[in-house]
């Protein structure tokens, strides 16, 4: 399991259903500061189908 708020591009890239987003998730990350639900990850360009499939691979930690 990885933490959303704490993983890298690459970490996110390795999340089969989130290949190639992972840029586009830490930058969201950023902007917004941390995840508090995993539902957030839907607000993310290009995300909205593919975020409840990967689920079972990510936890929220501590946020920003």
């Amino acid at each position: 399991m990885i933490d959303v708020n704490t993983a890298s591009a690459d970490e996110f890239d390795q999340v089969p259903g989130l290949e190639g987003h992972g840029f586009e998730i830490v930058r969201y990350r950023g902007e917004r500061g941390g995840f508090t639900d995993l539902r957030q990850l839907a607000e993310v360009p290009g995300l909205a189908s593919k975020a409840e499939a990967a689920a079972g691979e990510l936890r929220v930690g501590a946020g920003d």
